[in-house]
């Protein structure tokens, strides 16, 4: 695939666009830990690389970046709001995933917390990880744009990978990059100015109605070798999912899920 343009994004993304910086790198370690690092960059910056050597997603899990075939962005964020719901941050960038992924053409869902699915085998093709460093958070997104390399491997809960090109749209990674942080623009925007509130901003009910968690059984892995399983019920207003563990609500604010229908 072609090589990403830092001139034509930033012309739009930051000259005629809501983004304060945008730049390009051919390769690095991660975008996420590279805007962690700088404690100079401003609200609403934007890092891409077209090659990533140690990219993360949840739990330090590694997430493979070839080069020019995903794209692999972080955007960094100084909001007012109360530091208790920048973890919702994640459940916004999802909004936005699926809102790029109806832009161009593929029906998608939202796996809870943070994962983009799609097809019919409900494959992993995106995944966000947000970090808070300071007073500042950073959101990292990873999604597979081209043709699958051998070497991406099933994701958590044994999902398997795919792209958007592996689902029949057929696009270039600068179209996904404009439309992706526009969107997220767009549904940060709304979250900031609620004040950080999932319900208020009309987010949650975006997210709820597209997550393909709700209705699902599921275990869900917890820090420490912990696991629940139940009827996953709820996504609340904290961005919490809600499972009934055997009549019992339980709110649980982070851990991997495993849709167990889907592997029946």
């Amino acid at each position: 695939m072609a090589a990403l343009d830092a001139d034509t994004l930033r012309k739009a993304l930051v000259d005629d666009g809501p983004y304060a910086a945008l730049d390009v790198v051919a390769t690095t370690g991660s975008t996420n830990a590279d805007l962690m690092a700088d404690p100079d960059a401003q609200d609403r910056t934007v890092l891409i690389a077209e090659e990533q050597t140690e990219g993360r997603g949840r739990r330090s899990r590694e997430w493979v970046s070839p080069p020019e075939s995903g794209l692999y962005l972080s955007v960094l964020l100084r909001p007012t709001v109360p530091a208790a719901k920048l973890g919702a941050l994640s459940l916004v960038a999802g909004v936005a995933l699926v809102r790029t992924a109806r832009h161009v053409g593929l029906m998608a869902s939202l796996k809870w917390p943070n994962d983009l699915l799609a097809g019919a085998s409900m494959a992993k093709c995106a995944g966000i990880l947000a970090e808070v460093t300071g007073d500042a958070v950073v959101v990292g997104i990873g999604v597979n744009v081209g043709r699958l390399p051998r070497e991406v491997p099933a994701g958590a809960g044994g999902l398997p990978a795919t792209s958007f090109h592996e689902e029949g749209a057929n696009v270039d990674r600068a179209e996904v990059a404009l439309a992706l942080l526009r969107s997220f623009a767009e549904v940060e925007r709304s979250w900031r100015g609620a004040g950080g509130d999932l319900a208020t901003s009309g987010l949650l009910a975006e997210y709820r109605a597209n997550c393909a968690t709700l209705g699902q059984r599921v275990r869900v892995e917890l820090p420490g070798d912990e696991a629940r399983q139940g009827l996953a019920v709820e996504v609340d207003a904290e961005g919490r999912l809600v499972v009934d563990v055997d009549g019992t609500a339980r709110a649980i604010s982070a851990g991997d899920v495993v849709h167990l229908r889907a592997l029946a």
